[in-house]
């Protein structure tokens, strides 16, 4: 994740945000190759893809797909980059916050999306919304 997110130069609190994207959705065979969604909520935006990383046991998927975890209810998934948050302490201390503040997260996630949002770009310039 850092190799990829810090050359883009975002840090770890930053990667951290942005994974809670995770939150929405859901992953397709078709198109990723891997299967499940993170969350029971997949068309809301919260934050529980963080608490729900920091308190599951997630074990790896016995399945003939692409490696990754699942919940012992065998409902909900997790990516191998989504557990390195967890076994990462820098990482870790900012999933442990935003499983327990979601502003702080939506706040922390608005920056660090609108930061992904205008990489690359010059000359932007503030609009008035009448």
């Amino acid at each position: 994740l850092r190799t990829i997110f810090n050359r883009m130069g975002f840090n770890d609190q930053e990667i951290v945000a942005l994974s809670g994207a995770h939150a929405l959705g859901r992953c397709h065979t078709t198109a990723s190759g891997y299967d499940g969604p993170w969350t029971p909520t997949p068309t809301m935006f919260n934050n529980l893809y963080f608490s729900l990383l920091d308190s599951v046991k997630w074990t790896p998927r016995d399945w003939k797909g692409p490696f990754q975890y699942e919940d012992e209810g065998k409902s909900l998934m997790m990516l191998p980059t989504d557990l390195v948050l967890i076994q990462d302490d820098d990482f870790k201390k900012y999933v442990s916050m935003y499983a327990k503040d979601q502003a702080t997260f939506f706040a922390d996630f608005s920056k660090a999306f609108n930061k992904l949002e205008e990489l690359g770009t010059t000359g932007l310039k503030s609009t008035t919304w009448a």
